[in-house]
């Protein structure tokens, strides 16, 4: 994992070819919050051509930008220019950057004040917009006028929310407003991006934060507006499978398809939502892995805090799947084709229920009877 240690090696080596490089934004904020860092940004004076002239190993992942990921013992760090941001036309991105000398123009661009902070190498932090004392009083606020911010980047509204919901922090009111005023922009938005901003917030300690990104008309291009109630999400495991499944049942329109998730993903929100009405009761749960999977099985186990039943199940060793009958299609006369298939699963529906007819002679007299009903 990325580490400090490269971090401020990248900022003494920056130093040493007479540059100016700090470590910026989201690791200065975790930094002070003692959280797990991830992520490690550093901003510099130096141009995009000196940063890959001083760090041979490099990727230039957003040169028009002012990016180069530096590569420090095969983890990335990026190292981006100071730089001032041109005018935004897509609610997103900006038209241009220029890249300045400037640490304070360029702390001045970004979203929120407890990411518009910058530490040397010394350990003393640059905060202008007093991002610290809005992290001691646990608060998110814009870097300057929040309407602005909005219309410059919708995905910003969705991080507000998203940050809420990991760190524990309020959004402050004006900032609320500003957001509810700006929610149309993020129909501007990639479908990949708006789910991420969800799923992270869907994974984080307080899911239920969704509610603000629908209440506040974040999301009104993929599901109904109005107060939602999802505390419940918060007491599932924090498995992504269950938890977007999860929301899914609490929110019965919203489109998967639309926020462009994976196939099998959709595929199993759609299953959780058609049978989660269903009783769980060990009888439907056998039926559940028998007919829709064990993931769906599992799944709706867990969205009805019936783990027990699923674990019970799978410890019990009964027959679940047509490969365990005791009987095969081999074994059935005077039958063809899909009639063959059909009285397999007819067999198995009964062993489902009745586990210890799992033998080959009582199977084969059931076949019987039933071929001569």
């Amino acid at each position: 994992m990325a580490s400090m240690i490269q971090a401020k090696s990248i900022l003494s080596t920056l130093e040493a070819e007479g540059h100016e490089a700090y470590l910026v934004g989201g690791c200065v904020r975790d930094l002070l919050l003692n959280r797990e860092i991830h992520d490690w940004d550093i901003t510099t004076s130096a141009r995009p051509e000196q940063v890959m002239w001083i760090f041979p190993h490099h990727i230039p992942t957003g040169l028009a930008h002012g990016t180069v990921t530096v590569m420090e013992y095969e983890e990335p760090y990026e190292v981006t220019t100071f730089r001032t941001e041109g005018k935004y036309t897509d609610s997103r991105r900006p038209e241009d950057v220029t890249f300045v000398t400037d640490l304070q123009a360029d702390l001045g661009r970004r979203d929120f004040t407890m990411n518009a902070m910058a530490m040397d190498l010394g350990g003393k932090i640059t905060d202008l917009f007093g991002g610290e004392e809005d992290i001691k009083s646990k608060r998110i606020v814009t870097v300057g006028d929040p309407v602005k911010r909005f219309s410059e980047d919708a995905l910003r509204m969705l991080r507000a929310v998203r940050f809420s919901a990991q760190l524990g922090f309020a959004i402050d009111h004006a900032t609320v407003d500003a957001i509810i005023s700006c929610s149309r922009g993020c129909r501007n938005l990639s479908a990949e991006r708006v789910r991420e901003e969800m799923e992270k917030t869907l994974l984080s300690d307080h899911p239920e934060k969704l509610e603000d990104m629908i209440a506040y008309g974040l999301l009104e291009k993929y599901t109904a507006n109005g107060k939602k109630w999802l505390h419940w999400l918060g007491t599932l495991p924090n498995d992504k499978e269950i938890r977007w499944a999860g929301l899914g049942v609490e929110l019965p329109d919203l489109d998967f398809t639309q926020l462009r998730m994976d196939k099998k993903q959709i595929q199993l929100c759609q299953c959780v939502r058609e049978h989660y009405g269903d009783e769980y009761s060990p009888i439907h749960c056998k039926w559940l892995i028998a007919h829709k999977g064990e993931t769906v099985a599992h799944t709706l186990a867990m969205l009805h805090g019936k783990g027990t039943v699923w674990e019970n199940i799978l410890a019990s060793g009964d027959c679940v799947h047509l490969k365990d009958l005791k009987l095969c299609g081999g074994d059935i006369h005077g039958l063809k084709g899909p009639a063959i298939g059909a009285m397999l699963w007819r067999l198995l529906d009964h062993v489902l229920e009745h586990p210890q007819d799992n033998e080959k002679k009582i199977l084969d007299d059931y076949l019987q009877k039933w071929l001569n009903d």
